[in-house]
């Protein structure tokens, strides 16, 4: 299990206006899935841009301890040579992913198509988390699951020797478990098919096909799709350039719009549909968001120019969900500086994140003097158009609640404290000194 981390509090003040040029770093979702589909192809991958948090980071010590040849060639450069579908070897120990949701439950997909065991386990955050949703396809598939209570880590997962081709109907939009099911699918004979009623994230797809693997999405009913993959392909190696991920820069964005007189351009954003529901919901609320230099690198990407902006309430639909769940909590901010409420629907997934986002974040508005209220899965915000701020916010060892607060307290009227900042370095290690150079005042 990973190590206990010394909290790091820190404290928001009143910031001067957010200026300049910034990449954020490399998207976290598509850096998971480079190194773990490198692992699974033939040949070398070369990725540039890598995410180099500690979630990334522990998905590249996976891929090592199941046979793939990794390593570091520069900064955000990654070389990693594959074992082949179905090639992993057992690790020596435990696959320790730290905090990371997104890289267990994607190895754990790529694992069920292997004839081996692994034990998969995480800090204590990841330990609380649920598995079960994950499991039940990948059990369906003919993988085998031992340890604790089957539910939560740590547990073993046990790959199929012939995996079970199946078509499988994801019970909520999530991209995690198509993901799993279309890795553990590599491996069986003929056609996998996952259908999802609101669709998801679709990185795994556009990647698997970069890959070589021979797979097709079609649209289901108004919301949803069809994804079918034809199993045992030979995947070969690829070249992958990371865009800059849109979920990290939601925190300088928001800041930027909410701070007076700012103006602020964040380069080589991703702007995938299924990624950009919170920077549709910005310009809905009024925000400034202007895109430059539109272009396509396997993911489509752009530069943002965000300038301060009056933004006002609006009702955020439940069907959005799945384009911007990471950005809820950051959303919940610009709301409290919004005139007039500001309410979002259906927002249940939150509650199995790294910590159940929804109360955390409406306590961490409340404590700072926001009208806030849940009905249901809604999160309901008051604005008034200011903060009055002077809060300490419990971040339950949840790096988007903590730059959420830190974003909060760069325009709220007294200065907003946070219990811990260590937990950031899973997802933007450089996101305290980055918002320095910018003009935030953080001590």
């Amino acid at each position: 299990m990973s190590q206990s981390v010394e909290p790091t509090p820190l404290e928001a003040r009143g910031a001067s206006p957010l200026t300049g040029k910034v990449r954020v770093p490399g998207d976290k979702s598509i850096s998971h899935r480079a190194l773990i589909l490198g692992a699974l192809a033939v040949g070398e991958t070369k990725i540039t841009g890598l995410l180099e948090g500690e979630d990334v980071l522990n998905t590249a010590k996976a891929m090592a301890a199941l046979g793939a040849k990794v390593e570091r060639t520069g900064e955000g450069a990654w070389s990693v040579h594959g074992v082949g579908v179905g090639g992993f070897k057992a690790p020596d120990g435990p696959l320790d992913f730290g905090n990371s949701g997104t890289g267990c439950r994607l190895a754990m997909g790529a694992v069920a198509g292997s004839p081996i065991a692994a034990t998969f386990d995480g800090d204590a955050s990841l330990r609380s988390r649920p598995m079960r949703r994950i499991l039940d396809p990948l059990e369906l598939m003919g993988a085998v699951v031992s340890g604790g209570d089957g539910k939560r880590l740590p547990l073993t997962l046990t790959g199929a020797r012939d995996p079970i081709p199946m078509a499988y109907r994801t019970p909520v939009a999530s991209a995690q478990i198509k993901s799993a099911v279309l890795l553990a699918g590599l491996s069986a004979p003929g056609v996998t098919t996952v259908m999802e009623t609101e669709a998801s994230r679709d990185h795994t797809e556009l990647m698997l096909k970069q890959f070589g693997a021979e797979i097709s999405v079609e649209k289901e009913g108004e919301h949803g799709r069809r994804i079918t993959l034809t199993g045992q392909p030979e995947l070969h190696g690829a070249n992958v350039a990371v865009p800059a991920d849109p979920s990290s820069a939601a925190f300088p964005l928001v800041a930027a719009l909410i701070v007076p007189d700012s103006d602020l351009t964040l380069t080589d954003v991703m702007t995938n549909p299924l990624r950009t529901g919170l920077f549709t919901t910005l310009r809905e609320m009024g925000a400034s968001i202007e895109e430059s230099d539109v272009r396509d690198a396997g993911e489509p990407m752009a530069n943002l120019r965000v300038r301060a902006s009056k933004l006002r309430g609006v009702t955020v639909p439940p069907e959005r969900a799945p384009s911007m769940i990471d950005e809820y909590l950051v959303l919940a901010v610009a709301a409290a500086f919004a005139e007039g409420t500001t309410r979002m629907r259906g927002l249940q997934e939150l509650r199995v994140k790294e910590s159940d986002r929804l109360e955390a974040t409406a306590d961490m508005l409340r404590v700072n003097g926001v009208k806030v209220e849940i009905s249901g899965d809604d999160l309901i915000v008051h604005g008034e158009g200011f903060v009055p701020g002077g809060g300490l916010v419990k971040t339950h060892m949840d790096h988007r609640i903590a730059m959420s607060a830190l974003v909060m307290g760069c325009a709220s009227e007294a200065p907003v404290k946070v219990d811990d900042t260590a937990f950031i370095a899973t997802s933007f290690p450089d996101f305290i000194p980055m918002m320095r150079r910018l003009g935030a005042d953080f001590a």
